[in-house]
């Protein structure tokens, strides 16, 4: 998947920093692929996730993905499947933190 985040179309940074303060976050959901015997674990875009919206709709398609396509490799296949199953129903990963740091040290950090 393409390295972008997903939700921040259209939003000015300062009505970012305000929903941030209020609880936004940025997730990533898992998603696992087997093939025979290789295993795959990959994260998904970044998403922005406003106050007290649900993650269960953008989780949903990785979920699938997962059920669908990750039990089949051994041994790694349903271990991996279950660790992105749990992931993505807890609400996927917070990235927040590692985000903006990275955001910040990008901004404080001159271009060669």
């Amino acid at each position: 998947m393409a390295n972008r985040i997903i939700g921040i179309e259209n939003i000015s940074v300062e009505e970012l920093n305000r929903e941030l303060q209020r609880g936004g976050k940025f997730v990533v959901f898992e998603y696992c692929i087997s093939i025979i015997i290789l295993t795959f674990k990959r994260p998904s875009s970044v998403y922005f996730i406003r106050t007290g919206e649900s993650t269960v709709g953008k989780s949903l398609k990785f979920s699938l993905i997962t059920l669908l396509l990750g039990w089949w490799g051994i041994p790694w296949g349903p271990i991996y499947t279950i660790g992105s199953l749990i992931t993505n129903i807890r609400g996927g990963k917070d990235v927040t933190e590692e985000l903006l740091a990275t955001l910040e040290q990008a901004s404080v950090t001159p271009s060669p």
